[in-house]
């Protein structure tokens, strides 16, 4: 049954594009700001997908594109999570409500979808860094192009975020950058950088103070040019020592606030002052996550995203669980939660550290048990990376629990302070292979082919539960090289796991099930795949071999040369890039056989996947039940 789509407001109905947002009164935006905020929890109510964050930014979207010329402005979000009102004030209303769905809108800005969407983003800390680059093409262009970029306080603490204030302030760029202080990424902020802003914003001596500064200026500007001029240098002391804005104004920026995010009047006359100002600037405002809907302000981390229905008043889910319906399997992320607290309880040695996912990546536990060796680091992967080694360095045994698009950005630690030096350190990669809805930007796919040229590691991936827990166990008492344990987003098998642990051989394979002719080789826990595409095989009258390979360096050359014996095809399957990955380890070491097997490598697929659920997009690139049976059938496998 088709649901039936929410409508917009009156207002909001006619809006198409900023063009009759900006045919409005001013006195109107508060209007289209309540409609705009109500349609959002209409949408996602019914639909899911990120909440929060778009929530809080409801007036400063509408003030931007009420002030600004989009799209010939250019306009940056940073993460994207905020984007929703965007989209919708950008001709995309309509459509909104096949966010995230296979063949839909995107969750995050991205520039093929709309002319608007001047920047694609799902990382955070982007933004400035691209907002420069922009202005310094409009400046070779010399055009009149204004360039905006909205930050997060979360996404404030990557140091990519100062390395490109850093640089505009030194470039001395017409660029407005807003911070919008909500104290929350993900997880509630941390780092020092949290507490500075959060001192200025709730001080009531501060605000007060300020407030009778500004009047005692007013008064001396009055007073003649000479007192005009010392009123001038007393504001910029007083300002410099009352604000945070020294921070911002050490880096080249003239700072504005903070003022009240939620107020749309204000924010629209503030922004047309701040057209006219040249050179970098810095607008602090202050706002609520989830602002707008009750739930959603008292637990901020809780409804980040929604991915189910639920009442627009309450926040209480509409999905009835059928009495018939078994429990549902844990989360591979829960998985690894559990077994950490329970590892770290037999090993004073252990800590962890998260890269501001505690709730992502099921750190909260460790964190509850033992808060003085479990770390949120806050949004900064390179440093996540480099904190686990000089943790190893000192003889502790780090848990890096880290989404594996994340590890991308902290590659170079992962070579340079980890690998070189051959600390112990144990990756516990999350999301990895393709995540579903969030699409290209959160898919794991480069993780396999990026770490297999690295030293000093070995990579692993569980097929179920058990083997993750025994994993994490093994890896645990092994201090001869770092340790990657990759996994993916959603639910394990549901298997009923044993008590404790059991250690598994480093670099040996298991053989799942015999075959006669062609042989498949799985990495980790989309083998589940081979194990369904068995059974219908062989109600066909086609037996195939399974083996569960578990780890990708260093590979079971013993098992592999059994099957290169036994079989004439053999077929391996990951969830990750075939170029580099599992398949072409595979593929490298059987390449001087004399006698080798054909061999097919099934995996994700040399260009960009889009998003929507994990098995609608394994299917559509033909690695799920379907295109294993599939290519078991055709028998035409290349020879290697």
């Amino acid at each position: 049954m088709e649901l039936k789509q929410p409508k917009p407001g009156p207002l909001l109905a006619n809006i198409n594009s900023p063009a009759d947002l900006k045919k409005l009164k001013p006195t109107q935006l508060q209007d289209v700001c309540d409609e705009l905020r109500q349609y959002i929890v209409d949408i996602v109510s019914v639909h899911g997908g990120h909440f929060g964050a778009s929530l809080g930014v409801v007036e400063l979207t509408t003030a931007l594109h009420y002030v600004y010329d989009t799209p010939d402005d250019l306009l940056v979000w940073d993460v994207g999570h905020q984007a929703y009102g965007h989209k919708i004030l950008t001709g995309r209303r309509d459509q909104f409500h096949t966010n995230r769905v296979y063949g839909g809108l995107s969750g995050f800005p991205k520039r093929s979808e709309s002319e608007y969407d001047t920047f694609g983003v799902g990382h955070s800390s982007t933004s400035i860094s691209a907002a420069l680059g922009m202005a310094v093409a409009r400046d070779l262009d010399k055009s009149g192009k204004k360039v905006v970029a909205v930050i997060g306080d979360g996404a404030m603490t990557a140091g990519l975020a100062f390395e490109a204030m850093n640089n505009a302030g030194a470039m001395n760029s017409d660029i407005l950058v807003i911070l919008n202080d909500n104290n929350m990424s993900i997880d509630p902020n941390v780092g020092a950088l949290k507490e500075y802003l959060a001192d200025i914003t709730t001080s009531k001596t501060f605000n007060k103070m300020r407030d009778e500064v500004y009047d005692m200026l007013g008064h001396f500007k009055s007073a003649g040019d000479k007192m005009r001029k010392v009123a001038s240098r007393l504001e910029n002391a007083m300002m410099a020592a009352l604000t945070p804005g020294s921070l911002f104004r050490a880096l080249g920026f003239k700072y504005y606030g903070p003022t009240d995010g939620h107020d749309v009047d204000g924010l629209r006359d503030m922004l047309e002052d701040l057209k006219e100002v040249k050179g970098p600037k810095l607008l602090h405002i202050v706002t609520v996550k989830g602002k707008g809907f009750a739930p959603a302000e008292r637990e901020q981390t809780k409804w980040h995203a929604s991915s189910s229905p639920f009442d627009k008043i309450t926040g209480k889910t509409l999905v009835t669980p059928s009495p018939a319906k078994k429990k549902s399997a844990p989360k591979y992320q829960d998985v690894f939660g559990e077994a950490l607290v329970e590892l770290a309880k037999e090993d004073e040695r252990i800590v962890s550290m998260t890269p501001a996912m505690p709730s992502g990546s099921s750190l909260l536990p460790m964190m509850e048990a033992f808060p003085d060796r479990a770390f949120d680091v806050g949004i900064a992967e390179q440093h996540a990376v480099t904190f686990a080694a000089g943790l190893a360095a000192e003889g502790k045994k780090p848990f890096c629990a880290i989404y594996s698009s994340f590890l991308q950005r902290g590659y170079d630690q992962l070579v340079h302070d980890v690998a070189i030096q051959n600390l112990p350190v144990v990756f516990c990669i999350d999301r990895a292979g393709l995540v579903g809805a969030d699409g290209p930007t959160h898919h794991g796919a480069y993780d396999i082919s990026f770490m297999r040229a690295v030293p000093n590691l070995i990579i692993s991936s569980p097929l179920n539960e058990q083997d993750l827990r025994d994993m994490m166990y093994t890896a645990s008492k092994f201090d001869d090289a770092s340790w990657a344990i990759r996994y993916p987003r959603g639910e394990a098998t549901g298997m009923k796991v044993k008590e404790g642990f059991s250690s598994m051989e480093v670099g040996k394979g298991i053989q799942l099930r015999e075959g006669e002719d062609i042989a498949i080789l799985s990495f980790g826990p989309i083998g589940k795949y081979v194990t369904e595409a068995a059974e219908i095989l062989s109600n066909e009258g086609v037996e195939i071999g399974h083996f569960d390979m578990r780890f990708a360096k260093p590979l079971d050359t013993n098992l592999i040369d059994e099957v290169c014996q036994n079989y004439r095809h053999i077929v391996t399957l990951e969830d990750g890039t075939k170029l580099g990955g599992f398949g072409s380890a595979v593929a490298e070491y059987i390449a001087e056989k004399p006698d080798r097997p054909t061999l097919k490598i099934m995996g994700i697929p040399d260009r960009i996947i889009e998003h929507g659920t994990q098995e609608q997009l394994h299917d559509e690139i033909g690695i799920g039940v379907a295109g294993i049976v599939e290519i078991v059938k055709q028998k035409n496998l290349i020879k290697v």
